[in-house]
């Protein structure tokens, strides 16, 4: 997570006005959401949602805030049914080298949160839930990502410019998965994932896929898998022609792939160290689809979209370079099909009410660096273990009952 000190003071007057908006519009005592009868309050939320947005996370809002907290409540109540809790000098430690990403210590990260509207007691919260439950999933998992020399050769050989390169024929699926219907889509999605045949597959996509390619059953063209997130590629790699990936979450839905083809190719395209991209908000539910649709036809660059907002709040406009690893997951999915230049606003904000115009500016790689198997190695455990989490936390989540208020 970055958390760049530049931003705060743009953002402390900003965050002031608009948590004392929230302050009165919500009764601070009042239920949000329960999660097996416990329950998260509306303040809970509102503190989310300060820190994600002095985080500069995408799309932070109050369904991504409260989405997060009823995560936390499923991963709690897995630690707390397996006995596991975090000792206070591990927390210490833990939130010391949080604070030290942004070069800062505990204390003076405290007192910048502080000023921003969030209470210490919701980053320990934040911190102690994330540590906990990234060291349960390497206890029980651990023994289940052995990475093999064949494994680390053929990542290197999909992630570099030596060699033969891969590519990918895939088809798609992504299916709405807001929290009043996240169960069914899930449940939608997992029955989905043991389809094995093309029309099978194209047949769901039709029906119940949100994006513009389920007009043509989800296909789409030949891709580099190095355009794919890095956490998805080796999941990828794993299909058989035919085979569907399990339900992969991202922000409100839930994502299928279908491999229909791989093939090798002699000038492989490198993978990017990081991707440079601009996410445009336009509001209006339905009309902003027809604004954005217009829109495109009037920008070539990510250069041309400074025009566009010239005038309107800065949060209108988000322009970033991030390592893939970085980048949200349904961002990353949408950016894996566009070359430089080219443009999505499938994506969607606020329940619908925010289209995410997004363009795609470069894919920047470093030439000629050395590979560090050692690096792959630990790269591909970690990708298997997030894979093992976002599995295990989904069945608690099928199997919990989550009540929206």
């Amino acid at each position: 997570m970055r958390v760049l000190s530049s931003f705060f003071r743009l953002a402390t007057f900003a965050l002031a006005l608009s948590f004392g908006q929230s302050a009165i519009a919500q009764n601070s005592f009042g239920t949000a959401a329960s999660v097996n009868d416990r329950v998260i309050t509306n303040f809970e939320v509102d503190q989310r949602l300060q820190l994600l947005t002095v985080f500069r996370t995408p799309g932070a809002d109050r369904e991504l805030a409260r989405s997060q907290l009823i995560e936390d409540r499923l991963k709690q109540n897995e630690l707390n049914r397996a006995g596991l809790t975090l000792s206070d000098e591990a927390l210490q430690t833990a939130l010391e080298e949080f604070a030290a990403r942004a070069n800062f210590s505990v204390e003076q990260f405290t007192q910048i949160l502080g000023q921003n509207g969030v209470e210490f007691s919701t980053l320990r919260d934040f911190v102690e839930i994330g540590t906990a439950w990234r060291d349960y999933i390497r206890s029980r998992f651990g023994s289940q990502t052995a990475v093999t020399e064949a494994d680390i050769n053929r990542a290197i050989g999909a992630t570099t410019g030596n060699g033969s390169g891969i590519e990918v024929l895939l088809s798609e699926i992504i299916i709405p998965a807001p929290p009043p219907r996240a169960a069914q889509a899930f449940a939608t999605a997992q029955s989905i994932s043991q389809i094995r045949t093309t029309s099978a597959f194209e047949a769901q996509a039709r029906r119940v896929s949100a994006l513009p390619s389920r007009n043509n059953g989800g296909r789409l063209g030949w891709l580099p898998l190095t355009n794919y997130p890095p956490q998805l590629r080796s999941l990828l790699l794993g299909l058989g022609t035919g085979e569907v990936t399990p339900p992969i979450p991202i922000t409100n839905g839930v994502a299928l792939f279908q491999l229909r083809g791989v093939r090798e190719v002699p000038q492989p395209q490198q993978a990017p160290a990081s991707i440079e991209y601009a996410a445009y908000y336009i509001s209006g539910g339905a009309a902003g689809q027809a604004a954005a649709a217009e829109l495109a036809l009037r920008v070539d660059t990510c250069d041309d979209l400074y025009g566009i907002a010239q005038g309107q709040p800065a949060e209108v406009l988000e322009r970033d370079s991030l390592a893939p690893s970085e980048i949200p997951q349904d961002v990353a999915l949408e950016l894996a099909r566009l070359d430089a230049g080219e443009v999505s606003y499938n994506l969607t904000r606020s329940n619908g009410e925010t289209i995410v115009f997004l363009m795609l500016c470069n894919r920047i790689a470093i030439a000629g660096a050395e590979v560090d198997r050692a690096v792959v190695e630990n790269q591909l455990r970690s990708q298997r273990l997030a894979g093992f989490a976002d599995a295990l936390l989904e069945n608690l989540r099928a199997s919990a009952n989550i009540v929206i208020q």
